[in-house]
């Protein structure tokens, strides 16, 4: 089964109306889940739209997000990073509603619970984003089944993602390759502007108690001093200090567009590995809805009419059309994208690593500085790079050959910035199990940090036990003879051989792709 059930999401907004009776007026009720923010947001322009009296706006902490394990791993399903940015954000939208008159009501359990409680607050709509992996839609169902029968769930798509699902209908022809769908999006459709915030709720109904926003420790229960013996909330290290929220979303865009102009030579920093600079960074803000697709690309437009056009705030577009593209695909092939065999349904791969290496790969101990590197950064700070990401999954499942469902519940429970549309569709496609026109995409490790990393500054930065270690064999210490591996001071706490054999594992089919 897979490691993380999940089912294909149908878009439908409809539910039958029951009219409401007569006698106080009515709210609607605002769920805020992917979506934390005022500006751009449908679902909360729609309920102030239609209540006739109250918007009451909603955030539920869902324990079975922030208290659960993952089933094949056993690790927190929420890391620290993430929490902590989920509670930042939170605090930022609760402050921005109340700019505008009214307050977030914030409440910690199963919203199927919670919400109809809410609900007798003469509610007669609930609007929410609708999302399209089967644990969300789950909680969906559960909602909608849960409501009484005066009270609509209402579900908005469009600006989650820089496209809206009807601009490709027929899910099922969607292809498996995203360079055809940029083409034809790019060729046929057009992203939507942006939709402004309200500009005024009122105040939220009598006796209604807004509530406390839970710490990271209250939030995670039992699951903290697990994840708090890798997380390092203070490392130096880190490219950025994340900041949850809105607010600090769109003061990212401003800075790396308008303020710094970093997004003119994006193309050429985008595979760098130190510091906050060399890549735009949004993700975080986007995949928790902070910021949407259609801001930024808004912003791209109007920085290029004001300054600069060029391949490099092309790319960034480019990206977000990439991030799009695997949320419509995860609509399409539903459970497979989470299944060993992946959307290609592949069983002629052989997962036949050993299961006790893995630990290794999680603490960045294999022997392959590149790979410890990138794992050590994860587990510090909840980031990695993209060059980092496609060169660690690619270890595991190629020369590892572990179950490649491994790696991606590792990511989840630590990224900072985990959606699970990207990250099983970017784990599968790193693996083999996902549609990629070049058969078995295969990274070298050592030829990638040379290549991204060439005087070794990452490597030692994340490893300090290569210090002192020359440029020349910084990449493979384990070529070193054993004279010279005890020469230099701090390298006998690094593993003294890799943990596999590197190089040339990789396979399950025809071909070798290089990397």
């Amino acid at each position: 089964p897979p490691s993380r059930a999940h089912t294909q999401y149908t878009h439908t907004n409809t539910m039958s109306m029951i009219t409401a009776a007569s006698g106080a007026r009515r709210c609607s009720l605002a769920w805020f889940r992917n979506d934390l923010r005022v500006h751009d947001n449908p679902q909360l322009l729609e309920a102030a739209r239609l209540a006739e009296a109250n918007v009451i706006p909603v955030f539920i902490f869902d324990t079975r997000i922030f208290q659960a394990t993952l089933p094949l791993t056993g690790a927190p399903k929420t890391g620290i990073a993430r929490a902590q940015f989920v509670i930042e954000a939170v605090q930022d939208l609760r402050a921005n509603l109340r700019k505008l008159g009214t307050d977030l009501v914030v409440r910690t359990g199963h919203p199927e619970q919670l919400l109809p409680e809410i609900a007798k607050f003469n509610v007669d709509l609930v609007t929410a984003q609708g999302e399209v992996c089967y644990e969300e839609v789950k909680v969906e169902k559960k909602v909608r089944a849960a409501l009484p029968a005066t009270t609509r769930l209402q579900t908005f798509w469009n600006a989650s993602s820089l496209y809206d699902i009807s601009d490709w209908p027929e899910i099922h022809t969607l292809p498996g390759v995203c360079t055809t769908f940029r083409k034809h999006m790019e060729a046929t459709k057009s992203v939507a502007h942006t939709v402004p915030a309200p500009t005024r709720l009122n105040p939220l109904p009598s006796g209604l108690e807004p509530g406390n926003i839970p710490s990271v420790e209250e939030l995670l229960g039992s699951q903290y001093s697990i994840a708090a013996q890798r997380y390092q909330a203070d490392d130096a290290r880190r490219v950025l200090g994340f900041k949850g929220g809105e607010t600090a979303g769109r003061a990212r865009v401003q800075y790396y567009l308008f303020d710094s102009d970093l997004v003119a030579t994006y193309k050429e920093t985008r595979n760098g590995l130190i510091g906050g600079d060399f890549s735009t960074k949004f993700s975080p803000w986007l995949v928790h809805g902070c910021i949407t697709p259609r801001h930024v690309h808004e912003q791209l437009k109007r920085y290029e009419r004001e300054r600069v056009s060029n391949v490099s705030t092309y790319w960034v577009v480019f990206e977000l059309i990439v991030h799009c593209f695997f949320r419509f695909a995860a609509l399409k092939y539903g459970n497979k994208m989470f299944f060993l065999s992946g959307p290609r349904g592949r069983r002629d791969v052989a997962w036949d690593g050993d299961p006790s290496t893995f630990g290794a790969w999680c603490e960045g101990r294999t022997g392959v500085p590149f790979v410890d590197a990138n794992m050590r950064e994860l587990a510090s700070t909840g980031f990695m790079s993209n060059r980092g990401r496609q060169n660690v999954a690619s270890f595991i499942a190629r020369d590892m050959r572990l179950d490649w469902r491994l790696g991606a519940e590792w990511f989840e429970s630590n990224l900072i910035d985990y959606d699970p549309c990207s990250n099983w569709g970017n784990w599968a496609y790193a693996s083999g199990v996902g549609d990629d026109p070049r058969e078995n995409r295969y990274f070298n490790v050592c030829k990638q940090a040379k290549m991204y990393d060439p005087e070794g500054e990452y490597l030692r930065l994340w490893c300090p036990e290569l210090t002192n270690v020359p440029t020349t064999y910084v990449f493979e210490p384990y070529k070193l003879g054993e004279t010279e591996w005890h020469t230099y001071d701090g390298l006998e706490a690094y593993p003294r051989k890799p943990i596999v054999k590197v190089f040339g594992r990789a396979g399950g089919g025809k071909g070798k792709g290089k990397g």
